[in-house]
């Protein structure tokens, strides 16, 4: 068995960890996660293919982003893969709460708009690493076990990429807006949610 993902630079920068609450909603509603999983992907993408246009100035930065979209429309194609295995249909899904909780304290003046943009990126990745490990662990389906599995592999590292990308379009030091959006995001995670999503915080007793 390949050796286990040194997870714990992601457990010290997020702000908060996934709740039991959230796990065992999540295995119970397996067939919502994998569809939202796979809506994350193909946003991610999305998001990373609007970037690249606005933002042509910075070599590293278009080269980044271009890995990206091909990184998360692979991730997107492969978990379409696995909903077809499982006979899943594509039903509508709102969007939850998260993303939107965070891009509403994003600046909006240039480059501190693009910094937040990365910094949020930073937070999303890392969380959805931290739930891939979560779910991995206790989910009674090797098939999607091994491939949470492989996701933490490619993807434990992106986050601090983001920051890094972040730091490089900014003449000051990032860490203030790094601890705000750590601070927003554990609330996000850690409050009552009454959607579930891949992303979202603690079940609500609807």
């Amino acid at each position: 068995m390949a050796s286990k993902v040194d997870l714990s630079p992601i457990y010290e920068f997020l702000g908060a960890r996934t709740s039991q609450a959230w796990v065992n909603a999540a295995i119970d509603n397996l067939p919502l996660i994998i569809q939202d999983h796979a809506n994350c992907e193909k946003k991610a993408a999305g998001t990373a293919m609007n970037l690249i246009f606005r933002y042509e100035f910075s070599y590293d930065l278009q080269r980044k982003l271009a890995q990206l979209i091909r990184e998360e429309m692979l991730h997107y194609e492969q978990v379409l893969g696995i909903m077809n295995e499982r006979e899943q249909a594509w039903k509508y899904l709102s969007a939850g709460r998260y993303a939107k909780g965070m891009l509403k304290h994003k600046r909006t003046y240039e480059p501190a708009a693009m910094v937040d943009v990365l910094i949020i990126g930073a937070f999303i990745e890392a969380r959805s690493c931290e739930r891939f490990a979560a779910l991995a662990e206790v989910i009674n389906d090797e098939r999607l076990a091994k491939y949470y599995r492989y996701l933490l592999k490619s993807e434990s590292r992106h986050f601090e990429d983001y920051l890094a990308l972040a730091q490089s379009l900014s003449d000051d030091s990032i860490d203030e807006r790094v601890a705000f959006f750590k601070e927003v995001e554990a609330k996000l995670i850690s409050t009552p949610d009454t959607e579930l999503r891949f992303h979202s915080g603690n079940p609500a007793a609807i």
